[in-house]
């Protein structure tokens, strides 16, 4: 079977370098597109862009996060807010 010739711009990364790209991220998943992007660069003396690095993220099922900002809670904290909402509610 031939891989026959496509149309449109080929691609400036191997599967190889994709692979790479998923297996960093998956290692530090708060890396962004930016780091991950000179990381590859560093590693394979090419220059990946970070939206690249974004679209083959994406393409594996990576999807971008921002990360939780808020109070860490305990169960006796859950706990006393109920009771308070219970309290107010009426």
């Amino acid at each position: 079977m031939n891989d026959w010739p496509r149309s449109g711009r080929p691609r400036c990364t191997t599967q190889r370098q994709d692979r790479n790209l998923v297996r960093n991220h998956m290692n530090n998943r708060f890396l962004s597109a930016s780091a991950s992007s000179r990381h590859a660069r560093e590693r394979n003396n090419q220059r990946i862009s970070p939206n690249t690095v974004r679209r083959r993220l994406s393409c594996s099922g990576i999807r971008a996060r921002r990360p939780y900002i808020g109070p860490i809670l305990t169960q006796r904290h859950r706990h006393q807010r109920t009771l308070w909402a219970q309290e107010h509610a009426a």
